[in-house]
């Protein structure tokens, strides 16, 4: 049998034996900011890398009823933006001194799931990307004292968390609006990601003002769930018509790769004489020099240090600050 099949904690006990000093000294040692002579520091550091002892921020909670533990929970980690905001939300919590709890979830379901099991690992609170959440959920949170922050979306009205925080949504597709008019362009469409969700509503709502303001109005809509295949489905649908749009806007960048190899590969369309192309997310893919996309970029770190000061203020025993709305700036390339 392997050593490690047989590990044993080594306890501060056992340093402060090993270096002659008190249990309290070792404490200490490994509390930030607590006072300790360095000659004692010195020698427990010693006993500590020759025992291989490291504290135990389990026993550690038990005293200061946290357990550092921030839960994250995501679904569709294929989507490239996803993928950087787990990077984005984690290299935050970590440089706050937390550790980072990431769950994904396969869909809503499994993310309501979920939820529960995560007060299982005492978290001091959650970050909910992009899902809607349950009254019984979120409650069962209020119960436990431990809040949930909503990431990427606005919570509903009947939700009860401690906050969301977004993109201005609202306020970055009516910049897309104005520089696709300004650019000439009459006869705009849109993809929307899926119809139920805040993020596609507000981009659609956003648009539509936009465009409004100049006397347009959105000329044909599709649906592309978000995905690269249901962008290409939108997009052929729109491109047949008999009078096809001279620009699409898409809720996303995924889909907007599809438009763009639906529109140069099957309608022999020239990107962006022919049609200008804008996404929303500004992802790796898209800076590609085989897509060059013209996109919005939502500031994913300014996200995540706003979502993480949110929970660490609610810890703190502040009142819950609400709704955060951060700025998006529009990523020009060659596609718009």
């Amino acid at each position: 049998m392997s050593d490690f099949a047989n590990r044993r904690w080594v306890t501060s006990r056992e340093v402060a034996e090993l270096a002659g000093v008190s249990r309290s000294a070792v404490s200490r040692c490994f509390t930030k900011g607590a006072s300790i002579a360095p000659e004692t520091r010195r020698r427990i550091i010693l006993a500590a890398e020759q025992l291989g002892y490291r504290p135990n921020a389990i026993a550690r909670s038990l005293n200061t009823r946290r357990s550092g533990l921030i839960g994250v929970v995501v679904s569709d980690v294929g989507n490239p933006f996803y993928a950087r905001l787990i990077e984005a939300l984690a290299i935050e919590i970590q440089a706050r001194g937390h550790a980072p709890l990431v769950f994904v979830a396969k869909d809503a379901a499994a993310t309501e799931a979920m939820l529960p099991e995560l007060l299982t690992f005492q978290v001091d609170g959650v970050l909910v990307a992009s899902a809607p959440l349950s009254l019984q959920v979120t409650r069962l949170y209020n119960a436990a004292k431990t809040p949930i922050v909503l990431l990427d979306r606005m919570a509903d009205d009947e939700e009860e968390v401690a906050g969301d925080v977004c993109a201005d949504n609202i306020a970055a597709a009516g910049l897309v609006a104005n520089m696709l008019v300004a650019s000439g362009r009459r006869r705009a469409a849109y993809i929307a990601g899926l119809e139920n969700t805040s993020t596609s509503r507000d981009r659609a709502a956003g648009f539509a003002q936009g465009l409004a303001r100049h006397g347009l109005a959105i000329v044909a809509r599709g649906i592309g769930r978000y995905s690269y295949e249901g962008g290409r489905e939108a997009a052929r649908a729109l491109l047949s018509a008999s009078e096809p749009p001279d620009a699409i806007f898409c809720a996303n960048d995924e889909m907007a790769l599809a438009v763009l190899d639906v529109a140069r590969g099957e309608f022999g369309l020239k990107v962006p004489d022919q049609l200008a192309v804008v996404g929303f997310d500004n992802s790796a893919p898209g800076a590609l020099a085989a897509y060059d996309l013209t996109t919005v970029d939502q500031g994913l770190e300014a996200m995540a240090r706003s979502a993480v000061s949110v929970i660490e203020q609610i810890i703190a025993g502040e009142d819950a600050p609400g709704r955060s709305m951060l700025p998006c700036a529009i990523i020009r390339r060659s596609t718009a």
